[in-house]
C-alpha cells in the first residue's frame, strides 16, 4: 500500500503515476481528490492514498461523470484497506495501481539518489554523481529524439538505466530559474548526441 506519509507535488506525481501534468492540475482544480491535497510551504501537494486516487480518476474518465468519480475517490480514502473500490456498478481492482505507483515512488528515489546538486560543479546543476554531465541535458536529449545509444556512445559514463532516470528525474524536478545561455554548439539546432561529446560540453560550461 502507498504511504500515508507520502506527499508529491504535482509534478512528482505526474512523474509517479504517469498521469500528464495538465491532467494532474485539471484533476486537483476540479476538486476530484478533495481530502488527499494539501498546500505546504504554498506549494499543491498529493498525499497518501490520493497518488491511488489520481490514477483512478484518469483511468476511469471515459467510464464515470466527475461527481461519480469524486465519490470513487472518497471510498477510496475511506478505506485505506481495501483492495477494491465502486460506484455505480463500477468496481475497480486498485492493486496494480498501487503496484505501479510503487514501483514509480522507487524509481524516483533512486533518480534522486543518482543526481547530485554542487555549487562548485557548472553553478549548482544537476549532473549526474561524479561527472559533470547535466541530467537534464540528457532528459531533453530523448525529449529531443535521440536514441539511448547515441548517448551512451556520447557519454560512456553512463549506463542505460540512467538515461531512463534522467528523464523521470527532469519530469519531476524541472530546470529552474532563467534558461540556460545559448552555448555555441546549439546554435545551429537542438541538443543532440550525434553532434555533443562530453569534452565539447566541458570546454563550452
Amino acid at each position: 500500500m502507498v504511504q500515508a506519509r507520502t506527499a508529491l507535488s504535482a509534478n512528482e506525481a505526474a512523474s509517479v503515476t504517469g498521469v500528464p501534468l495538465k491532467e494532474v492540475h485539471r484533476i486537483v482544480d476540479a476538486g476530484l481528490l478533495e481530502g488527499a491535497v494539501e498546500s505546504r510551504g504554498g506549494t499543491r501537494v498529493i498525499v497518501g492514498r490520493g497518488l491511488v486516487g489520481l490514477k483512478l480518476v484518469h483511468e476511469t474518465a471515459d467510464l464515470l461523470t466527475p461527481k461519480g468519480r469524486r465519490q470513487l475517490v472518497k471510498h477510496l480514502l475511506r478505506q485505506p484497506a481495501s483492495a477494491r473500490v465502486g460506484e455505480n456498478a463500477l468496481t475497480v481492482d486498485v492493486r496494480p495501481m498501487e503496484t505501479a505507483i510503487r514501483r514509480g515512488l522507487d524509481a524516483l528515489e533512486k533518480a534522486r539518489k543518482m543526481v547530485s546538486v554542487d555549487k562548485d560543479v557548472l553553478g549548482g546543476t544537476p549532473c549526474f554523481k561524479g561527472t559533470r554531465i547535466p541530467v537534464h541535458d540528457i532528459a531533453a536529449m530523448i525529449a529531443n529524439g535521440d536514441r539511448k545509444s547515441a548517448i551512451l556512445k556520447a557519454y560512456p559514463q553512463l549506463a542505460a538505466g540512467q538515461i531512463d532516470l534522467a528523464v523521470l528525474y527532469a519530469g519531476a524536478y524541472p530546470r529552474r530559474g532563467r534558461p540556460r545561455r545559448k552555448l555555441p554548439w546549439r546554435k545551429s539546432g537542438l541538443i543532440s548526441s550525434e553532434t555533443l561529446s562530453l569534452n565539447e560540453l566541458l570546454r563550452t560550461s
